[in-house]
């Protein structure tokens, strides 16, 4: 059986927002690192057409850095889902349409053999959450307070406990916090 885990970078205030994180190379080296574990992403359609938008032909940007290159191939190499109502077609390389239940589809694939699955995507997110399928959480701790955007939780109907299983702390102040969600917690 296959783990789900959810990594994403938050703000201090629990904000979940790309575009204020600190996209240095150590963050980039992390993700690259983590998709080592990782057999399939699944996005839903915000985030899928946010990364979908640089991440194809980051590799031939000659401003990239190395460590964004090696994220690009990782990232574009990697078989991926993406769930949406609305997209008509996905057209990333190695990306599978779903207009499906997702509650359905992740609880097959996490059925499945292989390496782990990761998912992206605030709603995505809190729908596998309140399912309890999400197994791990990796959070990436912004030193800084956004003051707005989409909260990472949004109206967890129960509590949810979580263990601590490591922490890191990169030269720029981000606090990576790895949680597995405890057994027989909703």
């Amino acid at each position: 059986m296959r783990k789900l885990i959810s990594s994403i970078n938050i703000s201090l205030d629990g904000y979940a927002d790309h575009t204020v994180a600190i996209a240095d190379d150590e963050l980039h080296d992390f993700y690259t690192d983590q998709m080592d574990t990782i057999g399939m992403v699944l996005f839903g359609r915000v985030t899928y057409q946010l990364l979908e938008e640089y991440w194809p032909h980051a590799a031939e940007d000659p401003g990239a850095t190395s460590s964004e290159v090696a994220f690009a191939r990782k990232i574009n190499a990697i078989p991926k889902i993406v769930f949406s109502h609305t997209l008509e077609k996905a057209d990333w390389n190695n990306t599978r349409l779903v207009k499906g239940d997702p509650l359905v589809e992740v609880a097959k694939l996490k059925q499945g053999t292989g390496k782990d699955l990761s998912v992206g995507g605030l709603r995505l997110i809190q729908t596998l959450t309140r399912a309890a399928l999400i197994d791990e959480y990796w959070l990436l701790v912004q030193p800084l307070l956004a003051g707005e955007g989409r909260r990472y939780w949004e109206s967890l109907p129960d509590r949810l406990d979580l263990k601590l299983a490591g922490t890191q702390t990169f030269r720029s102040g981000v606090v990576v916090l790895h949680y597995l969600r405890e057994r027989g917690s909703s």
